[in-house]
């Protein structure tokens, strides 16, 4: 599928144009250079002679940089001119774009390469909700650099813009008006360098690296990446293209928050290009075993930045995992409260449940050692703050209404919590998948306290609670004449009877009783549920469905490959190697780069999957599914000493080979092939 916008990345920092490398932001296109939530950049436009050139190829191979390979042409049926254009732009802390024209004539040729800049320092809530600017806009044109600036208060930002050949600078833009002889090229380099939170004066004013130097130490770190990941050998070919492109998403949305060693994965491009607890929990999950170090990293990161207080602007309280951290200026005035802002109620069960995770698959147990204050903490959460009203269930409810999360389980949007009808669940809420978190994070935490804390009695504790949260779960949220775990139990403890894919989470976690597992795999399976590409959100014979909604429809890759995992802990291997090929095939047609979310249409009346209109791509825990969907099918898992490998893989996928698997066992092979599939 060709996108109609081209991304560059690193980290917190990323370029959006379009196919021609021009960037026009308007309240459809969100083009941009984007650094900690604030728009750096929203006007890039390249003219030459008065006409936009017009695009031939695009080379995105590499998540850093982009070329783009263009011609000046009217636009007649024939490519009717001699001038060719390279566009060569490479992720700095800003971008560095050098924009090469050819001459293929006879003659010399005298050209007005006219590039038009301007800047409007939206930030990202603003972009993303249509809003208007408060503070002033400025632009200046200082020693041969363009300045374009915004202030409100103490908050400033800045874009400075130059060029190393002479030219025409004004306050809205460049130009320059060479003449190219016959068979040669000209060429001119621009830097554009954002002045911000951690892109200070002194930053500015101190000489950079050149790009090409940055350039190499990006391609130098992801060789390093992709080659300490295990090698995929496959018969089913796409299988190569999506694993390799997994993994380089993975290293292109990792940054640094700098509070711990390490990076952690951001949650997506465009609109959360941000720490988030549970994307970057979830993310490490997926990816365990295949590069262990990211979890550590996401683990000691938000381990760091845990809640110590009670504020309710905030939705923090002590012993809580965040959300999410946003650095941008609706943040730095308080009209949004992200800096951090607390409103998860999963993500403190989902740090409980990675860290017993990574300990028993690496065997790595210094993490889990440094962060027991942090763990003790989060099981303090769970009874002493999740529990709002001491029913034995988390439940959850913004505290400020104005500016908190309505939801605050995954599935975060106003209307995903509704029962069967359509009608929307009053708060609080306690969802199912928040109870299976629980179960599972007590059961973990009590391994690590009677193996690496040294505390059985706080294991015996853990174990007993998890269980009696079993029972009541089991005899409290099943809906009899539906056959199904409800969706949650409202603030009036009343059964949300929406069908979802939320019962798949409860096989993950494994607090579902055996005989209603059985049940629900069966609703996860039907048409209802499974589109052919993976399993919607929310059943189609639910009040609320809707294919191309957002939590209430549409098929998520990272929500499927979770549900599968959880299938196959319960030992339905070949239900779980449906949904894992479902999603590869849809990974396939997404060109090996599965979305946020697609349409839940089904497959046998689309053909292929319908892309959801402003999903984030790449996005962290989209990324992270073929790897847990890889995990799945060879079922590999750890216990604690060993890699087990028990692989159920359907037919067109083959053979598979997953080579140097990292873990408590140093290095590994795992390899599983399908029933008749051939050895070659």
């Amino acid at each position: 599928m060709t996108l109609d916008t081209v991304s560059i990345l690193d980290g917190s920092t990323f370029v959006v144009s379009d196919r021609r490398g021009d960037l026009d932001a308007s309240p459809v296109d969100n083009h941009g250079l984007f650094l900690e939530d604030t728009r750096f950049l929203s006007k890039w436009i390249l003219t030459v002679s008065g006409i936009r050139p017009k695009t031939l190829s695009v080379d995105d191979q590499a998540y850093y940089k982009v070329q783009f390979f263009e011609a000046v042409t009217t636009g007649t049926v024939y490519v009717d001119s001699h001038l060719s254009v390279l566009r060569r732009r490479c992720i700095t802390t800003g971008f560095e774009e050098t924009i090469e024209i050819e001459n293929h004539g006879s003659e010399p040729v005298d050209v007005e390469v006219k590039l038009d800049v301007a800047a409007d320092f939206a930030d990202l809530f603003e972009v993303k909700d249509k809003l208007a600017k408060v503070g002033e806009l400025y632009r200046r044109v200082v020693d041969g650099a363009l300045t374009l600036g915004y202030k409100r208060d103490t908050f400033v930002r800045e874009t400075i813009v130059k060029a190393d050949k002479k030219g025409e600078i004004r306050e809205d833009g460049f130009t320059f008006r060479p003449k190219i002889p016959a068979q040669s090229s000209w060429a001119v380099t621009l830097d554009v360098a954002a002045r911000g939170r951690r892109a200070d004066i002194e930053d500015v004013e101190r000489p950079r690296p050149p790009a090409r130097v940055l350039e190499a130490s990006l391609g130098r770190g992801l060789t390093e990446w992709v080659a300490g990941a295990p090698r995929l050998v496959a018969t089913w070919e796409p299988m190569h293209r999506i694993y390799r492109r997994s993994l380089v998403d993975l290293a292109a949305l990792r940054f640094e928050i700098g509070v711990s060693p390490g990076s952690l994965p951001a949650a997506g491009l465009p609109w959360f290009m941000a720490a988030f607890g549970r994307d970057s929990l979830l993310t490490s999950f997926q990816s365990l075993a295949f590069v262990p170090d990211m979890a550590a990293a996401t683990l000691r990161g938000l381990g760091a930045l845990q809640a110590r207080t009670d504020d309710p602007f905030r939705d923090s309280e002590p012993g809580k995992i965040l959300h999410e951290i946003r650095f941008g200026e609706m943040t730095a005035f308080e009209d949004r409260p992200q800096s951090p802002y607390y409103g998860s109620a999963d993500s403190t069960m989902l740090f409980l449940i990675l860290l017993e995770e990574y300990d028993r698959w690496t065997g790595d147990r210094s993490v889990a050692r440094e962060l027991e204050r942090e763990a003790r903490a989060a099981l303090n959460w769970i009874d002493n703050y999740g529990d709002r009203d001491k029913d034995g269930y988390v439940e959850y409810e913004r505290r400020v209404a104005k500016t908190g999360l309505e939801n605050q389980c995954w599935k975060d949007s106003w209307d995903s919590i509704a029962f069967a009808d359509g009608t929307l669940a009053p708060t609080p809420r306690a969802t199912c998948e928040l109870q299976g978190y629980v179960y599972d994070a007590k059961h973990r935490a009590a391994r690590l306290a009677r193996e690496v804390w040294n505390d059985p009695k706080l294991a015996d504790q853990l174990d007993r609670e998890a269980e009696e949260l079993k029972q009541r779960f089991n005899r409290d949220f099943w809906i009899e004449d539906r056959g199904f775990f409800a969706l949650a139990l409202d603030g009036q403890k009343r059964k949300v009877d929406s069908l979802t894919s939320n019962i798949g989470h409860l096989l993950w976690s494994g607090i579902a009783e055996n005989d209603k597992a059985d049940l629900c795999v069966k609703h996860l399976m039907s048409d209802e549920l499974f589109s052919g590409w993976g399993i919607r959100t929310m059943a189609s014979s639910e009040g609320s469905y809707n294919p191309i909604g957002y939590h209430v429809g549409t098929v998520w890759p990272h929500d499927s490959s979770f549900v599968a995992w959880g299938l196959r802990r319960y030992g339905y291997r070949a239900e779980a190697a449906r949904i894992c090929r479902a999603i590869l095939e849809a990974a396939d047609l997404f060109d090996g780069r599965l979305p946020e979310a697609f349409g839940g249409y089904p497959r046998s009346k689309t053909g292929y999957p319908v892309e959801y209109p402003t999903a984030c791509s790449p996005q962290a825990w989209a990324t992270g599914a073929p790897l847990l969907a890889l995990r799945t099918l060879l079922g590999l898992d750890s216990d604690g000493k060993h890699l087990i490998v028990d692989p159920a893989i359907p037919q067109p996928l083959g053979r598979i080979e997953l080579l140097n698997v990292p873990g408590c066992w140093g290095r590994m092979d795992a390899f599983g092939r399908a029933i008749g599939a051939s050895e070659d």
